[in-house]
């Protein structure tokens, strides 16, 4: 190989090096957008609204554990994780090898659906949820399940209760909306919030475990009077919805 040869290729390759980097490659292929994973395998926990996006972008894998799933990503056996914010950034932070995209895939209102013929009950839940606003308690809810504050919901004192129930409907796999904890306490900021509710209209509330495929059905069909956890847009048409109570922000966490 000539000199000329040689330096001809040691310019072509310094050339091709910078337009990589100019197009904004990293030097593993790194997944850098969320649009980027359409088509892929995306690993979600089980039950979870996360769940329904992976289906949605790509192939699903549905986990039963935060740390099977990190083993996964890191193994190369999925390409991305998607799952609610708060929980990734603290799996993240426990987590080697992965991050989170920068930019969020979805972030949407959190509403309760309620039957379209029950206007009574939506108005009452509309009026219970600006009262649990400007008292503090929605936003101190969001602070402890989203970003890990050590807000803690006190129930009013001398709660007037009225005779009958309310039948909420949660997923109750969804953490951190509503799921289970050591001591099978069903948990989570949905349920918290539905609690906070039945507390302000002076009402006492049954739970109904429901598949979050179901729970649109579920009020349709009146086996719930509200359920929580679901995407306000898969029951349009079929349900009212309450006014937002919170904002969900779901991410992409990928391999470094």
């Amino acid at each position: 190989m000539t000199n000329n040869t040689m330096k001809k290729l040691i310019y072509f390759t310094l050339v091709i090096s910078m337009l990589l980097v100019l197009v904004g490659c990293s030097e593993d292929g790194a997944i850098s957008s969320p649009e980027e994973i359409q088509g892929m395998t995306i690993g979600a926990l089980a039950g979870t609204p996360s769940l329904r996006l992976a289906r949605e972008n790509g192939t699903a894998r549905a986990f039963y554990s935060e740390s099977e799933m990190m083993r996964a990503l890191r193994a190369e056996v999925i390409d991305a994780v998607i799952m609610e914010q708060a929980t990734a950034m603290e799996l993240v932070e426990n987590t080697s090898g992965v991050r989170i995209l920068n930019e969020p895939l979805v972030e949407y209102d959190l509403r309760i659906a309620i039957a379209m013929e029950n206007v009574g009950l939506l108005n009452a839940v509309n009026n219970a949820l600006a009262e649990l606003e400007e008292n503090g308690t929605l936003e101190g809810l969001a602070y402890q399940y989203f970003a890990r504050g050590d807000f803690a919901y006190e129930p009013p004192e001398n709660i007037e209760m009225r005779p009958g129930y309310l039948t909420v409907a949660f997923p109750p796999d969804s953490p951190p909306f509503s799921f289970r904890n050591a001591d099978d306490m069903f948990v989570g900021m949905d349920v918290e919030v539905a609690v906070a509710i039945g507390h302000v209209l002076g009402i006492e509330l049954t739970v109904l475990e429901q598949d979050p495929r179901e729970l649109v059905t579920a009020v349709w069909h009146g086996r719930a009077d509200l359920a929580l956890g679901w995407h306000p847009y898969e029951g349009e048409g079929f349900v009212n919805m309450s006014n937002p109570y919170a904002s969900a922000v779901h991410v992409v966490i990928v391999r470094r």
